[in-house]
């Protein structure tokens, strides 16, 4: 059911760090939606120790409160957060890949792939935001809020628009050079 589309895209750059510098989980998740990324620092690695639930599925649920809350800190939980909320938990519950893990803790969905820093856990954890990041966008549509996938300026100085599906980098990549006229058959 989710694609999340060009917000997945987006995440799923931010956070692997091949083209741009890596962010933590909850960061990659707050830039991909253009919120302010101080708060989400405390996510990256479950909580910083590892023992506290994923931060990249707590970054989902700080997301909807964002866009769906109460913005008077006084106000009640509104009826669009609490159904938002119920729909993003069933589908973490029902779809999130988590492995082996019987839980949501990040060291128990690390875990069984080696070394945090190893390439194994970092192409579980890259697939994982991709995926809230499709939870999250999912959820916001079905309450009447369209996110956009904002661009991304690159490591290389290019920039990456998620919403434009071809090419992915706004600056064309140079042609290949044709060949030597005694090279052609």
């Amino acid at each position: 059911m989710s694609s999340g589309g060009p917000l997945r895209s987006k995440a799923l750059v931010l956070y692997d760090g091949a083209r741009t510098p890596h962010r933590s989980c909850g960061i990659a998740l707050a830039e991909t939606f253009d919120r302010p990324t101080a708060a989400y620092q405390s996510l990256r690695r479950g909580g910083i120790t590892g023992q506290g639930t994923c931060g990249a599925v707590v970054a989902g649920q700080l997301l909807l409160g964002e866009f769906l809350g109460d913005p008077d800190p006084t106000g009640a939980v509104t009826p669009a957060l609490r159904a938002a909320m119920q729909q993003y938990q069933a589908r973490v519950a029902a779809e999130l890949a988590r492995g082996a893990s019987p839980d949501l803790v990040c060291n128990n969905l690390t875990a069984p792939l080696g070394e945090f820093t190893g390439p194994a856990r970092h192409r579980f954890c890259t697939a994982l935001v991709g995926q809230v990041a499709g939870f999250v966008a999912d959820v916001l549509r079905a309450h009447g809020v369209e996110p956009r996938a904002t661009p991304v300026r690159l490591a290389d100085g290019t920039i990456f628009d998620p919403e434009v599906t071809a090419p992915e980098v706004t600056t064309p990549e140079p042609a290949a050079p044709e060949p030597a006229p005694s090279d052609r058959s």
